[in-house]
C-alpha cells in the first residue's frame, strides 16, 4: 500500500508568491526552457496538484483550469489540464500518476469533461490513465469567429467526467480564445 502523502490541492489564490515562483522554476526546468509566459498564464486561475520534497521544493505539479467549449448547440465547462511536470530526478516514481489522479478528481466533481494537449513525452501517461485522443475536429472561438486547429488534432485528449458522456465527435470542439497556444 502506498503511504506517501497525497498531492497538496490548492487554488492559485492559495499559493504564496514563493510557491508560485518555485512551481514556475520547476516548469521552466522540466520543459527545458520551452515553457512560455503564456503557458504559465494558462496554468493559473484554477486548482493545482503539488508534490514537494523535504525542502518544500516542488517535484511534481499539474493544474486544471476551466475552459468554455462550444460543441454543436451547447456550451460545456471543460476542466483543462495544464502544466503537468515532474522534476527529472523524480521521474518514473509514479508522481505524474498521483498528480493526474488528483486533477481527475477535480474534473469528475466540477466539470462536464476533461481535456488537455499532450506533448510527445506526456502522451503515454494520459493514455495509460484512460484519456482518449479526440477523434473529431478542433477549433478556437476567435474574435472573428472559429479558427480551425488541424495541427492540434491527434494530440488533444479528452476524458469524460464521472457519470457524464463525452460530446459526440460529429461536431468540432470549439475552445474559448486565449493568448499564446490556443490548446
Amino acid at each position: 500500500m502506498d503511504r506517501s502523502p497525497a498531492p497538496r490541492i490548492a487554488h492559485t489564490h492559495e499559493l504564496t508568491a514563493v510557491e508560485r515562483d518555485r512551481i514556475r522554476e520547476l516548469l521552466d526546468t522540466a520543459f527545458d526552457g520551452n515553457f512560455s509566459d503564456e503557458d504559465w498564464e494558462h496554468s493559473l486561475g484554477g486548482v493545482h496538484a503539488l508534490l514537494c520534497d523535504a525542502d518544500d521544493r516542488p517535484i511534481a505539479h499539474g493544474s486544471v483550469v476551466q475552459r468554455r467549449v462550444l460543441h454543436a448547440d451547447r456550451s460545456y465547462r471543460a476542466g483543462y489540464v495544464e502544466a503537468v511536470a515532474v522534476r527529472a530526478d523524480h521521474r518514473r516514481e509514479g508522481l505524474g500518476h498521483r498528480v493526474m489522479a488528483a486533477l481527475e478528481h477535480v474534473v469528475d466533481t466540477a466539470y462536464d469533461f476533461g481535456a488537455l494537449s499532450a506533448s510527445d513525452a506526456g502522451a503515454a501517461l494520459y493514455a495509460a490513465r484512460g484519456w482518449q485522443v479526440w477523434p473529431g475536429r478542433l477549433a478556437a472561438l476567435g474574435p472573428a469567429g472559429p479558427v480551425p486547429l488541424p495541427e492540434e488534432e491527434g494530440t488533444t485528449y479528452v476524458r469524460p467526467a464521472a457519470g457524464r458522456p463525452l460530446p459526440e465527435p460529429g461536431h468540432p470542439l470549439q475552445f474559448d480564445w486565449r493568448e499564446g497556444d490556443l490548446l
